[in-house]
C-alpha cells in the first residue's frame, strides 16, 4: 500500500487483511493454549498453589502474546492505524475510562434487576471483596484483557480497519474472538500432552457451557469492546482493555461471588442472568458509541465554524463507520482527531513500542490523504 502525499493509496488486498486478523488470532490461541499448559506445569514443578498457580499462566500468555503481535505489527512497512495502546501517560486514563463506563453500566442494570426482583443479594463483607477484586484484576488482565485486546482489538481490528470500513472490522474481529477459544483448548492439549500434564477438555465452548448462549454472549462482548476500541480518547485499546476487565470482574463476583470467595455474591435465575448480562454490555456500547457520535458533531461544528475549512461533510463517525463518507481530519497544525491520531514512540522510548513516528489521515475533496512525521 503507498502512502504518497496528496493521492490515494492503493490499499491492501481483502485476502491479506483476512489473513493478518485471522493471524492475530491464532498469536492469541497460542499464547493462551501454550501460558495455560506451560504455567500449570511450572506450578507443579515449583510445587505453589493457590494464587500464584492462577498468576503464573497470565504471566505466560501476555509474555507470549503482547511481545509477538508488536513485532508483526512492526514488521509492517505500511500502516494506516496503530494497535491503540497510545502513550503511556494516557493509558491509565484509557482504562479507567472503560472501567467507569461499564461498572456504572452494569450498575444501572443490576439495579433494575434487582428492583424487578430479579436478583438477590448476599451480604457484603468489604475486606473480602477488596482482596477478590485487586487479585482478579491482575489476573484478569494478564490472562486474558491485555493479550486479547492487543492480538484481536489491537492487530486484528487494525488489519481489517486498514482495508474495510467499520462495520465489516467489528464484524470480523469479533467472529475472529469466537475462534480463539475452541483453538486454545487445541493448544494447550498438544502443548500439555508435551509437559506430561493433563488438559481441559476440547471444544468449541467451555464445559458445561450452552453453546448458542455462550455464542451469543461472546459476540455481543466482542462488539462491546470494539465499540470501547473506537471510542474518542487517548490509549483507545486500553479503554477495552479497562472494559474487559469490568465485565470479568462483575460477573465474577455477581454470578460465582460464592464459588470465588468475592465477599459478595447474588442468586440470580438463569434466564435472568442473560438478559441482564446482555443488557449491561448493550448499555455500554452505546454509551461508547453515543460519545463517539458526540465527539463528531462537535467537531464538525468547529469545522464549519473555522474560516477557511470545507463546511460539507467534516466527520468521521457515523459515516465512516458505515466507509460512505469521507474523513476529514485537521492537519497536525491545527490538532488532531481524536479516532485517528494514535502514538508512534519517541526515539527516548517513552510511548509503546508499536512502531516509529506519527501519523494521521485527512481528506481533500474525500480523496484519502496520507500524512506522516518522524516515520
Amino acid at each position: 500500500m503507498t502512502t504518497t502525499h496528496g493521492t490515494t493509496p492503493t490499499r491492501g488486498s481483502a485476502g491479506r487483511a483476512w489473513g493478518r486478523a485471522l493471524l492475530g488470532g491464532a498469536v492469541m490461541a497460542c499464547a493462551l493454549g501454550a501460558g495455560n499448559a506451560l504455567g500449570e506445569a511450572l506450578a507443579r514443578t515449583l510445587g505453589v498453589d493457590g494464587y500464584l498457580r492462577q498468576l503464573l499462566p497470565a504471566v505466560l500468555v501476555s509474555a507470549l502474546a503482547v511481545p509477538a503481535v508488536l513485532g508483526l505489527r512492526a514488521l509492517r512497512s505500511t500502516r494506516v492505524l496503530p494497535l491503540g495502546l497510545g502513550p503511556r501517560s494516557a493509558a491509565s486514563l484509557g482504562f479507567l475510562r472503560g472501567l467507569a463506563v461499564t461498572t456504572s453500566c452494569a450498575a444501572v442494570v443490576l439495579g433494575a434487576g434487582t428492583a424487578l426482583g430479579w436478583v438477590r443479594w448476599s451480604g457484603l463483607d468489604p475486606a473480602a471483596l477488596a482482596a477478590f477484586l485487586v487479585s482478579n484484576a491482575l489476573v484478569a488482565v494478564l490472562l486474558e484483557a491485555l493479550p486479547e485486546e492487543a492480538t484481536l482489538r489491537g492487530f486484528a481490528w487494525v488489519s481489517l480497519r486498514d482495508r474495510f470500513g467499520g462495520v465489516v472490522s467489528a464484524l470480523g474481529a469479533t467472529a475472529v474472538f469466537l475462534l480463539v477459544p475452541a483453538a486454545s483448548t487445541v493448544v494447550q492439549a498438544g502443548v500439555s500432552h508435551l509437559v506430561g500434564g493433563s488438559a481441559a477438555p476440547m471444544g468449541l465452548t467451555p464445559e458445561g457451557q450452552d453453546p448458542l448462549a455462550y455464542l451469543v454472549l461472546l459476540s455481543v462482548f466482542g462488539l462491546t469492546l470494539v465499540a470501547a476500541r473506537t471510542a474518542p480518547g487517548a490509549a483507545p485499546l486500553w479503554a477495552a482493555i479497562g472494559t474487559h476487565v469490568a465485565f470479568l470482574s462483575v460477573n465474577r463476583v455477581v454470578f460465582e461471588g460464592v464459588q470465588r470467595g468475592a465477599g459478595w455474591s447474588a442468586r440470580v435465575a438463569p434466564t435472568h442472568a442473560a438478559v441482564l448480562e446482555l443488557g449491561y454490555l448493550a448499555a455500554t456500547a452505546m454509551v461508547f458509541v453515543a460519545a463517539r457520535l458526540v465527539s463528531s458533531l462537535v467537531r464538525a461544528r468547529a469545522q464549519r465554524s473555522r474560516p477557511g475549512h470545507p463546511s460539507a461533510v467534516t466527520t468521521h463517525g457515523a459515516g465512516d463507520w458505515a466507509r460512505i463518507g469521507p474523513l476529514l481530519v485537521p492537519d497536525g497544525r491545527e490538532g488532531r482527531s481524536s479516532e485517528v491520531e494514535r502514538e508512534w514512540p519517541s526515539p527516548a522510548g517513552r510511548e509503546w513500542p508499536s512502531s516509529s513516528g506519527r501519523e494521521w489521515l485527512s481528506h481533500d475533496r474525500g480523496a484519502r490523504v496520507f500524512r506522516r512525521s518522524e516515520v
